[in-house]
């Protein structure tokens, strides 16, 4: 029995959709009750958040092409400028096919592009069912003026058309949520994928040559050697690509069958270690990969190839250890002088604390707040950095390590009352 119903749309289309979009049911069939019939007035605007590969983007997609419904998608980090992404709408919205030239748009003010996009709609004939403009990548709007995040919210008010704005972002409503007010959109989560979500997800692109039970058993152990250190399910589908022919010699050769798990184990096991120094770095191309699995050498045999002894820290973790550690060792008075760029006129005085005449290094680290920390963060930074959850996985996970090396040492916890600090021997343990 399908998962799918909804009486407004085809039956074949709903089950092709169901086949399209696996572990995403529950999700897909909100949104169908979200959406309605065709002529039916949708929420002005929907709010879609979750981690980095839970299927945002791609169910939008598969949903909106598969159920041959109107929309216009857009990704909001390839148009970057308010111009730029209204335009970017006018243009797809002239447009009935992906082949058919369009003439250029020029749209300067919201006040423009109102006017444009009615215009838009009833060339289209587009009066009688929703229209769905869907703004990937969405925390970039804040980026933008004030103005156009709310004007997005409610579109359908303001153009007086059917018309329903979908965002999808990795962070949270209420990270976009303006000072000033704004019209609530209706939010919805995507969780992330479970092992048996990923396994189920992986298992159904089999090569045809080999059986679904086979390729299953290979999915498992691939899933049981990178699921601690990767959840991403493009990454595990290139990996699983990258590395199923290795797994497959014994069963070529001749020298053991599908069922013979043991054997075909062992010939992988070495083989998955090396593949796990160059997880998300792509140092190397695949067609390098597969030389390098064909001759059996070493990882450092390849120029680009990276042979390091130890695990790359990802990059914001660097810069969050740096600010950790000047949180450590300077005093809060000082934040101004040093990561301000226009702090104004400091007095000089030659007043100084009993405990500053002695070196800050020679006392220890002081404890420090997380808001001081990405205060620091966001000014030895570069680019502007969104408190996205892979920040704060990040600091979470520097924590939990130097929690572990205090215990290491036999360090006394002090509860509740425990404040984080960073020492320049920590830093150095992690470097290492």
């Amino acid at each position: 029995m399908p998962n799918l119903e909804h009486p407004a749309y085809p039956a074949a289309d709903l089950l092709r959709l169901e086949s399209l979009v696996p572990c995403r049911e529950s999700q897909v069939s909100m949104l169908l009750s979200i959406f309605g019939e065709r002529q039916q007035f949708s929420f002005p605007s929907i709010f879609i958040y979750g981690h980095t590969s839970s299927g945002k983007t791609y169910v939008m997609q598969t949903l909106l092409t598969t159920l041959q419904l109107p929309h216009v998608f857009v990704n909001c980090v390839e148009y970057f400028t308010s111009r730029l992404l209204l335009e970017e709408i006018l243009i797809q919205l002239q447009s009935s096919s992906d082949t058919e030239q369009t003439c250029p748009v020029h749209c300067d003010t919201l006040n423009d592009f109102v006017r444009l996009f009615k215009q838009a709609v009833v060339r289209r004939e587009l009066q009688d069912q929703t229209l769905y403009i869907v703004l990937d990548r969405a925390e970039q709007l804040r980026e933008m003026e004030a103005n156009i995040l709310p004007a997005f919210l409610r579109l359908q008010e303001l153009t007086d058309s059917n018309v329903t704005v979908v965002l999808l972002s990795e962070i949270v409503w209420e990270l976009f949520r303006p000072n000033v007010g704004c019209f609530e959109p209706f939010t919805m989560y995507f969780p992330d994928y479970s092992i048996g979500h990923l396994q189920k997800i992986l298992s159904q692109n089999h090569p045809p040559e080999y059986s679904a039970d086979f390729y299953s058993a290979y999915i498992n152990i691939l899933l049981g050697v990178f699921y601690m250190v990767c959840r991403d399910l493009k990454e595990l589908q290139h990996l699983a690509a990258l590395n199923f022919a290795k797994y497959c010699e014994p069963v070529v050769r001749g020298e053991a069958n599908e069922r013979d798990t043991r054997k075909l184990w062992k010939n992988i096991e070495p083989h998955l270690k090396k593949a796990m120094q160059t997880v998300y770095l792509r140092e190397i191309s695949s067609s390098q990969w597969e030389r390098l699995q064909h001759d059996g050498g070493e990882p450092g045999q390849l120029k680009g190839l990276s042979a390091h002894t130890h695990v790359e820290l990802p990059y914001y973790s660097k810069f969050l250890l740096i600010a950790a550690y000047l949180a450590s060792y300077n005093p809060v008075r000082t934040d101004k002088r040093f990561f301000l760029k226009h702090h104004g006129k400091i007095r000089k005085t030659n007043f100084m604390k009993k405990h500053e005449k002695t070196s800050n290094h020679l006392l220890g680290p002081k404890p420090f707040p997380l808001d001081r920390l990405l205060a620091i963060l966001y000014s030895i930074v570069d680019n502007r950095v969104a408190p996205t959850a892979n920040i704060f996985s990040q600091i979470t996970s520097l924590v939990t390590l130097q929690l572990l090396s205090m215990v290491g040492q036999n360090d006394q916890l002090d509860g509740p009352r425990y404040k984080c600090t960073v020492s320049l021997d920590f830093i150095r343990a992690i470097a290492r």
